[in-house]
């Protein structure tokens, strides 16, 4: 199998972080030697104290990337793990990778918010959802609650793939169980490595 960079994306809630644990397992039981970049974990390493502002979160995932391609360079394959509702942080990706795939975990807002609700508190803020729209109600300063994406900033779905470039799947987190959108995942990696 090409070493891909395969980052797995979606709204906090949407099973992305399941699923990625599911595909790296998979993968290892090929014999591959996988890491798992999870950003609720690697942003804690990249920033001690977030504060989770926008130039918090460039800074953070310009430094996911980097750590991503340096990884893949060393001849691993890598996993990102992370919401990355701005498609310009998969892009750079994308043009830094050797081999990139793409993959969305699509969930309904009130899906994503059902779930997060039911997480308990850990390397992620607990009742984010919850509390963006709170804010937004009342019109109050969350202080440590950044922008969240879904409520207040869009999730930015990928660019139409261009013939050549390489792909992108989208998978609907909500109809799949994690175990039937990881088993689509590696069929769409295995498919990818056949075509070359």
């Amino acid at each position: 199998m090409r070493l891909p960079l395969l980052w797995i994306a979606g709204l906090p809630g949407s099973g992305k972080s399941t699923i990625a644990r599911l595909v790296r397992d998979a993968l290892v039981l090929q014999g591959l030697d996988v890491v798992l970049l999870a950003m609720d974990e690697r942003r804690k390493v990249y920033i001690p104290h977030p504060e989770y502002t926008a130039e918090e979160r460039e800074r953070a995932y310009a430094m996911l990337v980097d750590e991503a391609v340096a990884l893949q360079r060393q001849g691993r394959v890598v996993l990102i793990d992370a919401t990355a509702h701005r498609r310009a942080w998969r892009e750079a990706a994308r043009a830094r990778a050797a081999h990139f795939g793409e993959v969305i975990i699509h969930v309904p807002l009130e899906v994503a918010m059902a779930r997060e609700a039911a997480r308990p508190e850990g390397l992620v803020q607990a009742q984010l959802y919850r509390r963006a729209l709170e804010r937004r109600r009342s019109g109050r300063p969350d202080p440590g609650l950044g922008e969240v994406p879904g409520v207040d900033v869009p999730f930015e779905m990928p660019a139409p793939s261009v013939p050549g470039t390489p792909g992108v799947l989208v998978l609907d987190g909500a109809a799949l169980s994690p175990q039937q959108a990881a088993g689509r995942i590696l069929d769409w990696l295995a498919q990818a490595d056949r075509a070359g």
